[in-house]
């Protein structure tokens, strides 16, 4: 099955330097592969002291270079071939002396000399001891980066190598890798602002329970990945779940359907594109007990009644007001889904519903994929295979694109 996102994918040059982060390089590697980006590295003299270019080179599938004056290397591809190549340079683990030489333009070695030559955006991931990090000279340099463009990501706090406890852990595979592919998406959506929901609710009946629905929150939270990565500003209103935030969105954490509803109240003025994938309890306990109600208080043999309310239904709220905005639906049905989503686009007022039949078990709640129907005010109706959900977001958005432009 095809897994690659619809970004646009890149060449990515990853600079490794000495540092006992360096063991966390050749899943990175793996990540960005799998991601479809093509992945060449190129290795300080200390950093093979700490990963193995044998490894890299099979995972990347690719030559790694360490030597700028290996004429076998040389006769194969030029530093200056590297650096034109590179779509992307990230220097991980970015240690204090990378940084330094970065700083003041040295270029006594491959890598140093790569990241002089380059006109590529470079990447920088901080590894080092705290103490480094926190050194009147480091934090000089990195200003100093910064002000010239240079990313960073990292580095984060927590228990280091060396024992000490503090900022200067490299930021995790996972998160390198969002960040590049986010830096690779262009700016297509620059300057327009993306609301997304998702996630399910939780609605409590008592001080342990409470109604839910099995949405993971999956295919939302990958809408709010595609639009970052398409350079979008993006905030994602999250019911409880446990996914990672992803690279470039503001987040914002709520439990029930009440409080999502103020949050995209709060956050839809100044959207231009509104994205509602979560799955919104429809009813909500009239009262929730601040205790845990416990069956032994009961009478033997009774049930416990709970009379239940409405929740706003938050979609058909904000379509009232939307003006020139464009406003996505979703419809989770089990049964009949055309006509279902037909009937829910017609009391919604949106401009699309993506429906999806939550009987398979290859699509829908709790899964990595997604098989989906676009419907549209006029009727028409189109479906798509079965796709990664991430692919899902990407044509969910081509489509939000050709609405905003007036087309279909």
């Amino acid at each position: 099955m095809n897994t690659q996102p619809s970004a646009r994918l890149g060449n990515v040059l990853l600079a490794v330097a000495g540092g006992i982060a360096a063991y966390k390089i050749p899943e990175l590697v793996r990540l960005l592969r799998r991601a479809g980006h093509s992945v060449r590295c190129v290795l300080t003299e200390a950093a093979g002291e700490f990963v193995s270019p044998l490894v890299l080179q099979t995972l990347s599938g690719a030559p790694v270079r360490s030597s700028l004056f290996d004429a076998g290397e040389e006769g194969e591809i030029s530093h200056i071939e590297l650096a034109d190549w590179a779509d992307l340079v990230v220097v991980a683990p970015a240690t204090a002396d990378r940084m330094a030489k970065l700083a003041q333009g040295l270029a006594d070695d491959l890598v140093s000399t790569v990241l002089l030559a380059t006109r590529a955006p470079v990447l920088l991931a901080p590894a080092m001891n705290v103490n480094m990090w926190s050194h009147p000279a480091t934090r000089a340099n990195a200003e100093l980066l910064r002000e010239r463009g240079v990313h960073f990501e990292g580095p984060e706090a927590g228990e280091l190598a060396c024992g000490w406890e503090g900022e200067g852990r490299m930021s995790e595979p996972v998160t390198l890798a969002g960040r590049v592919t986010l830096l690779l998406g262009g700016e297509t959506w620059k300057g327009v602002r993306v609301l997304v929901s998702a996630g399910g609710t939780r609605e409590p009946i008592d001080a342990v329970r409470s109604i839910t629905n099995r949405s993971s929150g999956k295919m939302g939270f990958a809408v709010a990945e595609e639009a970052a990565r398409r350079g979008a500003e993006v905030v994602l209103v999250a019911g409880p779940c446990p996914l990672p935030t992803p690279p470039g969105v503001r987040r914002i954490d709520i439990e029930t359907a009440l409080e999502m509803a103020a949050a995209v109240e709060q956050e839809f003025e100044a959207s231009q594109v509104v994205v509602m994938a979560a799955a919104v309890a429809d009813f909500r306990p009239a009262e929730a007990s601040a205790l845990k109600i416990k069956k032994e208080d009961l009478a033997p043999g009774a049930g416990l009644q709970i009379e239940l309310v409405a929740t706003p239904d938050i979609l058909k709220g904000i379509c009232g007001h939307k003006g020139d905005r464009v406003v996505v639906g979703f419809a989770a049905e089990s049964h009949d889904v055309v006509e279902a989503a037909r009937r829910k686009l017609a009391r919604k007022g949106c401009d699309l519903l993506v429906a999806n039949d939550i009987s398979r078990t290859d699509a829908g709640f709790d899964t990595d994929t997604n098989a989906v129907m676009f419907v549209s005010p006029g009727g028409e109706v189109e479906e798509l295979p079965l796709l990664p959900k991430i692919e899902v977001a990407g044509r969910i958005l081509d489509r939000v694109e050709k609405l905003r432009k007036g087309t279909r």
